[in-house]
């Protein structure tokens, strides 16, 4: 399937907000592959599909997951949107074609994080964090960090996610403590 079939059965099976986040994510993730010398077609394919599962039921997600033997925390079993990332990894093998495992990687991760990431899973991760349809307060220092570092890009992403998850009071699941514990303790 060439980028541009993936795009027109993308356009098709998301809905308008989320596929018009989905380009912000993928223009945003070519910026940062190009800036930090990473396969920019990698990053177009994968800022492209990161959110292909987002808009599944969590019915569907949670199906998906037993079937695919895709591991369910605790955390994960309560709010199953979480898994919007591995079970994308499904989605865009089996739906899109894509068999790259960079690629399927970044998709996998990019809404928690995990220990070790790649550059490419990094640069989705933030992409998806700070794409032109983003406004929250702090975002313009997340978006220079993230331009001026990519691995301090990651420290202040975190920081902002972090305590945002913590001032709602909501659940922070393990791989994004796993994603901060890694990154504070490599990137110092």
């Amino acid at each position: 399937m060439t980028t541009i079939e993936i795009h027109d059965k993308l356009k098709r099976a998301l809905s308008p907000k989320r596929f018009k986040h989905s380009l912000g994510v993928m223009e945003t993730a070519v910026k940062l592959a190009s800036l930090y010398g990473v396969d920019e077609k990698k990053a177009e394919l994968a800022g492209l599909l990161h959110d292909c599962a987002r808009e599944m039921k969590a019915e569907e997600i949670l199906k998906i997951c037993q079937k695919k033997n895709i591991t369910i925390d605790n955390i994960c079993a309560m709010q199953p949107k979480l898994l919007h990332g591995p079970v994308g990894t499904v989605v865009a093998r089996e739906e899109y074609g894509i068999e790259d495992e960079e690629i399927l990687s970044a998709i996998y991760c990019h809404t928690t994080g995990r220990k070790d990431m790649s550059a490419l899973d990094k640069i989705i991760f933030l992409a998806d964090y700070i794409e032109p349809g983003r406004d929250f307060s702090g975002i313009e220092k997340v978006r220079e960090a993230v331009f001026e570092d990519l691995d301090n890009g990651m420290v202040i992403s975190l920081v902002s996610i972090i305590k945002h998850l913590v001032k709602k009071r909501e659940l922070i699941q393990i791989d994004t403590i796993d994603t901060w514990n890694y990154i504070i303790n490599n990137y110092r």
